[in-house]
């Protein structure tokens, strides 16, 4: 590629980081006002027998914790549908709780952890937001 392109291509792609930047800055702070945040996190783990341990973890921005039980992935048996369907409900009720306290989710963050191919978690990240309670 032509060294002009490059810098052509380079000038576009920062600016659009930067019109990105401001705009989401401009929502997500709506009249200067501050922001709270809180931190949801689901640990599911993937142990055959079902020996692992699963939580949902809530935190504030005070450090408050909030810890609810999910089943694990497997069963003595394998994959436990089942269990997979019931933390779908316990989460997507965490959700609807907080958003009926005017959390708003911004960011989710996914990722997967193994020592070895039959064990390991899966974890997602939710951070919520909110203007900060007066």
């Amino acid at each position: 590629m032509k060294p002009k392109l490059n810098y052509l291509f380079a000038g576009i792609a920062i600016t659009a980081i930067v019109f990105s930047t401001v705009a989401f800055k401009s929502k997500s702070r709506p009249n200067g006002s501050p922001m709270e945040f809180l931190q949801l996190t689901a640990i599911e783990s993937v142990v055959p027998g079902g020996l692992g341990r699963s939580r949902l973890i809530a935190v504030d921005a005070e450090g408050k914790e909030d810890e609810i039980k999910l089943e694990n992935f497997f069963s003595l048996v394998g994959i436990n549908f089942g269990n997979i369907r019931s933390n779908d409900e316990v989460i997507t009720e965490k959700i609807a709780e907080l958003s009926s306290q005017g959390w708003e989710l911004k960011f989710t963050n996914t990722g997967v952890d193994g020592a070895d191919k039959s064990t390991g978690i899966f974890i997602t990240r939710y951070i919520f937001e909110r203007p900060k309670q007066q």
